[in-house]
């Protein structure tokens, strides 16, 4: 089975960029290994509609992204699957949200869509170029990765920790590329 790991957002608006950063992070920090799986991780940025032609290649797919949800609170973390989307889930966010919410949609309709999980998070600050996390959503970053690891695990991935960078550390890397 392959599997992608397609982590969604604007980094340069603040919290929005959490899934592209946190991607970039587990592919730093982490070796994934199975001897039937396939595994990618990767920074999809905006693209959404874009990606279609990448995304139907795989068998399953892990969305990571901000998103939005009515009660809940800056930083909670939610794992569903794309076909039972809790009620509270609004999906009203920003405009990439919704456009990876029609892509996929319009991939179900096609037949190309794999099956699809949702790993978000809820910001707490969106804001033009602003490429720093709230510290809200850097403390919740744990629960994501904690999230993944045990998911990629019952789909029978070893996980094996061979650096330590920060969600800062990827940050710091678009400084390095002149996006800062």
């Amino acid at each position: 089975m392959r599997v992608l790991v397609l982590g969604i957002g604007n980094v340069m608006f603040a919290d929005e960029g959490i899934g592209v950063h946190f991607v970039n992070l587990m592919a730093k920090n982490y070796k994934f290994t199975s001897s039937k799986n396939e595994l990618t991780l990767m920074d999809g940025g905006t693209l959404a509609l874009a990606l279609t032609h990448i995304i139907s290649e795989f068998d399953y797919l892990i969305v990571v992204d901000c998103i939005s949800a009515n009660g809940a609170s800056v930083g909670d973390v939610y794992f569903f699957d794309f076909l039972n989307v809790p009620n509270f889930i609004s999906w009203d966010g920003s405009a990439h949200e919704i456009e990876m919410l029609q892509t996929l949609h319009l991939m179900e309709l096609a037949g190309d869509r794999p099956t699809t999980k949702i790993l978000g998070i809820v910001p707490s600050r969106i804001e033009s170029s602003n490429f720093s996390l709230s510290d809200e959503v850097i403390k919740a970053s744990n629960i994501i990765e904690k999230t993944l690891l045990e998911h990629l695990k019952e789909l029978d991935f070893k996980c094996e920790k061979v650096a330590n960078f920060t969600l800062n550390d990827t940050i710091d890397d678009y400084a390095k590329k002149g996006l800062k």
